[in-house]
Formats: structure tokens, sequence, C-alpha cells
């Protein structure tokens, strides 16, 4: 492929999309992310695109929000690979609230076997995927059916979740810095994830790592609100993801990182097995080396309880259900 259809392809790939990573733009042009981000650099001197962390975004500061087929299309494996690790969080008898999002969606369909769990969600696609989960007790919120996402928004689904208490929010947004937090594209979307997580004592963001560094419109999350983040390991062409991966860990982010690999094939998988993760500590239990930054721990600590929480969930899931 010459350079000018190659940048013609990326070129039509952003407009289409919004924001593509490096390594997505790579793999349809079939080229190095070397060259892809010499072709980046060259449409970004014409103004026809920005460069952002390991990818390119729409002119104007601000990424659009994807459709639902882009979405579901885009970074596959690490979704999965996310959703597999997120899942490890939830225990037999919680009581969840699980937002709109593709990766949201794949969480759910591991949730179908966590016996005696109560997820409360604003979205069709996460509903369906537990739809068939006989121990799982579903809740949904009122509202207007948005078309783009499957989601219900608007103030039907904020005030169905006002007087509600679970023990975690599971959420997911369309950029994610350590100045603003998690944010998304959409306002209407964005009010209700707030109201999400004010229903939940710890809020855990799922975003795959060619989220890390892009920023939207409308902050969801602050940055001191979230509790934990679970993401992919940065390629490591991508120092900017890992850089701002980096700066969430030392604002007090706990971080887990989930591993893909490519098998033969060419194709993205998950690693068989638990995939490796790495976290740090809430704040107040940041552990640091003399002289370097803080480390990121062993993967049992990820899932390591603060002393009297799991008593304290109990009790919150058990008021809820007496009411």
């Amino acid at each position: 492929m010459f350079a000018a259809e190659r940048r013609q392809l990326i070129l039509e790939m952003v407009r289409a999309n919004g924001a593509v990573s490096l390594r997505e733009l790579a793999r349809v042009v079939q080229t190095s992310e070397v060259t892809v981000r010499r072709d980046v650099r060259a449409l970004e001197a014409e103004g026809l695109l920005d460069r952002r962390h390991g990818g390119a975004v729409l002119p104007g500061g601000f990424t659009r929000e994807s459709g639902f087929p882009q979405k579901s299309l885009s970074a596959t494996a690490e979704k999965t690979a996310i959703a597999d690790l997120a899942a490890g969080l939830v225990e037999e008898g919680e009581a969840i609230v699980v937002g709109a999002g593709t990766t949201t969606q794949e969480l759910a369909r591991r949730l179908a076997r966590v016996p005696g769990l109560t997820v409360v969600t604003n979205s069709l696609l996460v509903a369906q995927a537990l739809a068939h989960a006989n121990r799982v007790e579903v809740v949904m919120t009122g509202g207007t059916l948005r078309g783009s996402n499957y989601a219900l928004v608007g103030s039907g689904a904020e005030q169905s979740l006002q007087g509600l208490r679970v023990s975690r929010a599971f959420l997911s947004g369309s950029g994610l810095t350590a100045e603003r937090g998690l944010s998304t594209s959409n306002m209407l979307s964005a009010s209700v994830d707030r109201a999400l997580v004010q229903a939940a004592a710890e809020v855990v963001v799922l975003a795959d790592h060619t989220k890390l560094g892009t920023d939207t419109m409308f902050q969801t999350v602050p940055t001191d609100v979230i509790t934990r983040l679970v993401t992919d390991e940065p390629p490591p062409s991508d120092e900017r993801a890992a850089t701002e991966l980096q700066a969430l860990a030392d604002q007090g982010v706990q971080v887990a990182v989930a591993g893909t690999l490519a098998p033969a094939g060419g194709a993205e998988a998950v690693k068989a097995g638990p995939p490796p993760r790495r976290d740090v500590p809430l704040p107040g239990q940041r552990r640091n080396v003399p002289g370097g930054a803080p480390q990121l721990r062993g993967a049992a600590a990820l899932t390591e309880p603060v002393p009297g929480e799991r008593e304290r969930e109990r009790a919150r899931v058990a008021d809820l259900r007496r009411r």
C-alpha cells in the first residue's frame, strides 16, 4: 500500500471512530506502528487529525463518541482480559451496579456464574448478558433508551437510583486521565454514571490502554473517587499511556493490569490461566522504594480486603435486600 493510500485509510478510520490506537491502525493498514506513527504525524501537520497517547483522534482536542458497532470491534482481546480480571473482584451474594459499555458487557457475561448476585444496571446489553443467569437478580433503572449504546438515560434513570446503596460500581467511559478522571462524550450518559457512582461504596473503572490519556467532554468520575482501575498492558511503544498509568497510581488509584498475547495465526487472545496483574494500594497504604517511584505490588494485593471491609459490605448487602 502506498503512503497516500495508507494515510487516506487512517483518516477514514479516525473520522469513523473518533479515536483509534496506533496498534489498531497498524493492524488494518498491515504495516508497523513506526510507519503508522510517521503517517499520523504527517496528517497532524496538515491539520486533519490530532495525535494522542498511542493513537490519533479527531482534531479539536476532544474525541467524539463512537457508535456501538465500532466500539464492539475495538480492542476486543484487551476487553476480554480486563473483564476476566475484574470478575475476580465480585463475591457471592454481593449487590453491585454495572454501567453501560462494551467492556462492562464482557464483565456481565462472566458475572452470570456468581451465585446470589444482585446487579443494578441501566444497560440493556448488561441485562441481556445476565438474562438467563438463574442465580443472579437483575434490577434495571428506568429512563429513556439511548440507542447508540443501548443504555437508559435521563431523569427517570437517575431518580430510580436515589436511595440505593451497593458495594461496588463497575464503570467504563470514553477516556481516562490522571487530571480529570473518567469522562464520556455524552451529557446524559455522564449524568447517569455520576448517579451510579453515588450509589456505590467503591468505584472500579474498566478501561483499556487506548483510553488512557484520552480526554472527552463530560467528566463522570474524578480521579480521587476512583478506587481501582482494571486495564491492560500498554504496548512498549505507547510511552504516553504508560506515563498516564503511573500518574493515576501516584494519585492513589489501585491499578490492576491484565495481560494479552498474540497466538499462532496473528489474532489476539487472553493468556491462559490467571492474567498477570499489578496494583497500587489505596491512599495511606502506598509502598515506596528509597529514591524511586511508588512500586506496583504483587497480584494477591488486589483482592486483599481492607480490615473490616468484607463485614461492612455484607451488612450493606443484607440491608439492601431487606429494603
